[in-house]
C-alpha cells in the first residue's frame, strides 16, 4: 500500500507517460527542450499506440495522447504494482493563491527513490520498461490570481475600461485594432458567459480538458474573471477557453494546441513552482509540451508568478508576464504583488519579458473584474475585508483582484491586436514589439520572495516594462517584416539551456 499522510493520497493519481522517444534520447534526461529540438522527444505512432493499449490493459484509464507523452490516471495501487515503487506524499508550503500572507500546505506525490522529483522510472527489466521511459505525476498547480450592476467600494481599483485606457487597448480600438480574426485560447478553470460578457456582447467556446466537466459551469471562477482582462484588451479575438483541472494541468495545455483549427496564442495562469536548477518530471513534460506549441507557431503567455517562481513562465520561449502597479495618480511602480526573478533554470533568463497591470500586497485587491455567482473566487475574496479581500458580497458575481493572472492574459491581448495588425508575425517579432514599445518602469521592487528590483532598462522586476498596444501595433505596421530588436536578457528565440 501506499505510505500516506493524514489520508491526503487520493483516489485517482494523474500522470503523463512518456513512450520512448524517436530521437534515442530519454525526455527527461534531456539537457535543454525547446521549439529548436521538441521533435527528438516525441514518439513514433506504433510505439505510441503500443503503450497507449498496454496501459489500458493494465487498468489505467488513458485521458489524452499526445505526440510525446500519454495523459493517464488510475488509483495509486495501480501505480505502485505496475511499476513496483511505492508512491510517498509530501506537505509542501506553497504560496496560495499568490501572496506572501497567503500561505497554505498541499501534497504533492513522488515515487519512492525518484531518479528525479515526480519521475516514476520503470525497473530495467520490468514490463513498463519495453513500452515507457518514464512517468511524470502531476503537481498541483496554483491559480496565479457578474450579475446585475458592479458593487459600489470604498476604496480606489480600475475597471476594465481602465484596464484598456492604460495598457493602450483603446487607442489601438480607435485604429479599427481589436484582435478580430486572431484565435485565442486561455487554459483555466472554465468560462461562463455572465451577465457582463452578455451586455458586452462577447462570446466564447469552452473544451474540456481530460478529466473536467460540465463546459457551462467554472465552479472555481479563477478562468471566468480573469478573461475579462483579455477581452478589455482584445474584444474581437475568437475565444476560446479549455477547461482544466488543477491536478492536470498539461492534459489541458496538449488540448489548447492540439485543437482542430490551431489557436495563434495561448494565455495560461495556471503554473508549477521550478526555484531550483532542477526541474521537477512533470516540469520536463511541460517543456515539451511548450516547444511543441512555439515550434507549431503558437504564441504562449504565460503568469511569471505572485510571489512563485513561475514555470513555465521561465522557459526561454514563452513570453513571461509580470506586474506594473499604476496608482491613481498616473505613478508607476513595480508591483510588489507580481513575481520578477532570474531563473536558476535557465541562466540568465529573465522573467517577466513584460508586464501588466496588477495591484499590490496584501491582496492585489485591484480590477473590478465579473464572476460567476456563488463560484469559489466569488465567495473567498468576499470572506475579507480590503485590503486582504475584495470588500464585496458573496454571491453578487463581482471580485476585485488581479496578480499576474490578470497580467497574462492583457499582454495575450495586446499579442492578438498585434496579430491582427500583421497576421505573418512570428514570434521573435510579437517580442521584440511588445519590448520595443514598452513603457520602462524604474520605480519599486517585486515580490520579496522573488527579489526583483526596478531599474533603469531591461530589469528583473519588470522586464522591459508595462504594455502599451496602440504603441506596439504602429511599431508592426511601420515593418512589413515585424520589428527586429532588441533581443531581451536570453534573446527571444535561441535557446538557453537548463543546469538540470
Amino acid at each position: 500500500m501506499a505510505y500516506q499522510i493524514n489520508d491526503r493520497l487520493p483516489h485517482l493519481v494523474y500522470a503523463q507517460a512518456s513512450p520512448h522517444s524517436q530521437g534515442g534520447t530519454s525526455l527527461f534526461q534531456a539537457g535543454s527542450i525547446g521549439a529548436h529540438n521538441a521533435q527528438d522527444f516525441v514518439s513514433q505512432t506504433q510505439v505510441i499506440q503500443g503503450a497507449v493499449e498496454e496501459l489500458q490493459r493494465v487498468g489505467f484509464t488513458v485521458l489524452d495522447r499526445g505526440e510525446a507523452t500519454i495523459n493517464i490516471a488510475g488509483p495509486p495501487d495501480l501505480y505502485e504494482s505496475y511499476f513496483e515503487t511505492s508512491l510517498v506524499t509530501e506537505e509542501r508550503e506553497v504560496i496560495q493563491p499568490g501572496a506572501v500572507e497567503m500561505r497554505d500546505t498541499r501534497t504533492f506525490l513522488d515515487s519512492a527513490k525518484a531518479d528525479r522529483p515526480g519521475l516514476i522510472t520503470p525497473r530495467p527489466r520490468g514490463t513498463a520498461a519495453q513500452f515507457l521511459e518514464g512517468v511524470a505525476l502531476e503537481q498541483p498547480a496554483t491559480r496565479l490570481s457578474g450579475p446585475g450592476s458592479p458593487p459600489e467600494l470604498d476604496y480606489w481599483h480600475l475597471t476594465l475600461g481602465d484596464v484598456a485606457q492604460h495598457l493602450g487597448a483603446r487607442a489601438a480600438r480607435d485604429e479599427e485594432i481589436t484582435g478580430a480574426g486572431v484565435r485565442l485560447t486561455m487554459v483555466d478553470t472554465g468560462w461562463e458567459r455572465v451577465p457582463y460578457f452578455v451586455d458586452e456582447g462577447l462570446n466564447g467556446t469552452v473544451v474540456l480538458g481530460p478529466g473536467t466537466a460540465d463546459p457551462g459551469v467554472d465552479e472555481d471562477g479563477h478562468g471566468t474573471c480573469e478573461s475579462a482582462n483579455v477581452f478589455a484588451v482584445a474584444p474581437g479575438i475568437d475565444f476560446t477557453m479549455v477547461k482544466a483541472r488543477d491536478t492536470n494541468v498539461i492534459g489541458a495545455f496538449d488540448t489548447a494546441r492540439r485543437q482542430s483549427q490551431r489557436p495563434d496564442i495561448i494565455s495560461m495562469s495556471l503554473a508549477y513552482q521550478a526555484k531550483s536548477p532542477f526541474l521537477d518530471a512533470i516540469n520536463v513534460v511541460l517543456a515539451e509540451s511548450v516547444s511543441l506549441a512555439v515550434e507549431a507557431g503558437i504564441v504562449v503567455v504565460c503568469a511569471a508568478g505572485n510571489g512563485h517562481h513561475a514555470y513555465p513562465a521561465q522557459h526561454p520561449d514563452v513570453i513571461a508576464a509580470g506586474g506594473v502597479y499604476r496608482d491613481e495618480h498616473g505613478n508607476l511602480e513595480a508591483s510588489n504583488y507580481a513575481s520578477g526573478f532570474t531563473s536558476a533554470v535557465y541562466p540568465g533568463r529573465i522573467v517577466p519579458d513584460v508586464c501588466g497591470l496588477v495591484g499590490m500586497l496584501p491582496g492585489g485587491a485591484y480590477i473590478l473584474l465579473p464572476a460567476p455567482p456563488g463560484s469559489a473566487i466569488d465567495q473567498r475574496r468576499a470572506k475579507e475585508p480590503y485590503p486582504k479581500g475584495d470588500g464585496t458580497s458573496p454571491g453578487d458575481g463581482w471580485v476585485v483582484l488581479s496578480g499576474t493572472s490578470a497580467a497574462a492574459p492583457q499582454v495575450a491581448g495586446v499579442c492578438a491586436l498585434l496579430l491582427e495588425a500583421d497576421p505573418s508575425l512570428a514570434l521573435a517579432g510579437v517580442r521584440a514589439a511588445l519590448q520595443n514599445s514598452a513603457l520602462d518602469v524604474i520605480r519599486g521592487r517585486s515580490n520579496t520572495d522573488t527579489g526583483g528590483v526596478a531599474a533603469r532598462g531591461p530589469d528583473n522586476a519588470t522586464g522591459y516594462g508595462l504594455v502599451r498596444a496602440a504603441d506596439a501595433v504602429r511599431l508592426v505596421r511601420k515593418s512589413p517584416t515585424g520589428p527586429t530588436g532588441p533581443t531581451g536578457p536570453t534573446g527571444p528565440t535561441s535557446p538557453t539551456s537548463p543546469t538540470g
